[in-house]
């Protein structure tokens, strides 16, 4: 029988010193953006939209503040909402900037990028149809190389699957979850703890202490974190030992890298090989990427401190019902207007 693989992947890909340096997930944000300025560009020079050539850069901005600040703050509405009133006197102070707590939310980032898209089309008199259409293949590919940075962080886990299952993976980040949500487990780390120099007494002391004292609650979370980065760090004993007490579960990141991402990508490109009416790309992809979501979703453990909903369905599912239906109800006015069709890469010159 295959052993599950055991996820040791570490998130930096610089990292400077402490918890500081560059992350994978910040590359992968970024990689989406350049891509996306460069698409852009292309179709200007092809003209294939109304959009000037010197404003390029300026709109790719205007996006990728719209994405972050949307995705965010999406997260903590859908999701956290108590970030919002969550304060620190240590960095970064606000909840909400805490984005380690949970990332982003993608439903959250499409608000944003339709916001900034309708003030800079004011700002430049563009369409902002036109201009929604011009970030789907950028986000499409943001979207991609997202989530396979999630699974890299070892975050959006999925669910417990059978361990002969080909893919299945153990992620050492599920213990950060133990001491809310599955305390029972955490007495049976007393001898992987152990191997950071913790002893087995004084571990099981703050295990019993952890929900009446602030201090071993603090050094029980803190040692996690420990074993963690340990772990990223190349820690191959650390690892075996931990290896057996984690729960195989579905790599539900790769699986939305490619059916919210890749597979909406390449769909896109071709259907706008032809012109079409503004607002079609972006109304196809809120339908796609829906539907994508609503599949991966039956693979990806929903947020612990949400869990499933009505009809045992997940926030995001109903988020991307929500999102179905809206796709379907703009792709059936867009494609109505008195609109001259745009883009059409195939169209010969």
């Amino acid at each position: 029988m295959r052993t599950p693989y055991i996820h040791d992947i570490d998130p930096f890909a610089i990292q400077l010193w402490g918890n500081f340096g560059i992350r994978w997930y910040g590359l992968a944000y970024l990689t989406a953006f350049v891509l996306g300025y460069f698409i852009i560009l292309w179709m200007e020079k092809r003209k294939l939209t109304t959009l000037p050539g010197p404003t390029v850069g300026d709109f790719v901005f205007w996006i990728a503040v719209g994405t972050v600040a949307g995705g965010r703050l999406g997260y903590c509405l859908f999701y956290r909402p108590e970030l919002f009133i969550e304060f620190s006197a240590s960095p970064p102070f606000w909840g909400v900037f805490a984005v380690n707590q949970g990332g982003m939310a993608s439903h959250g980032g499409m608000i944003g990028i339709v916001v900034a898209c309708i003030l800079f089309a004011r700002h430049h008199k563009q369409s902002p149809l036109h201009l929604f259409d011009l970030t789907i293949l950028a986000a499409t590919l943001g979207i991609f190389f997202g989530r396979i940075a999630n699974f890299i962080n070892g975050e959006l886990v999925g669910r417990i699957c059978p361990s002969d299952f080909p893919l299945a993976v153990k992620f050492p980040q599920d213990i950060l979850s133990w001491p809310y949500y599955e305390t029972e487990r955490l007495s049976k780390l007393a001898d992987v703890v152990a191997l950071k120099g913790v002893h087995k007494d004084t571990w099981l002391s703050w295990v019993s202490q952890a929900t009446t004292s602030s201090s071993a609650w603090q050094s029980l979370n803190s040692t996690l974190e420990l074993v963690v980065s340990s772990i990223q760090n190349g820690n191959e004993q650390l690892k075996m030992a931990l290896a057996p007490l984690l729960d195989p579960r579905y790599p539900s990141q790769l699986f939305a890298a490619i059916l919210e991402g890749g597979l909406i990508f390449l769909t896109l490109i071709y259907i706008w090989r032809k012109p079409q009416k503004p607002g079609i790309i972006t109304a196809l992809f809120f339908v796609l990427y829906a539907i994508g979501r609503i599949i991966n979703e039956q693979f990806r453990l929903p947020d612990l401190h949400i869990g499933y909903q009505l009809f045992s369905l997940t926030r995001g599912q109903w988020l991307s019902i929500g999102l179905l239906v809206a796709g379907i109800l703009c792709y059936a006015f867009w494609s109505r207007a008195n609109q001259e069709p745009l883009g059409g890469w195939a169209k010969k010159s």
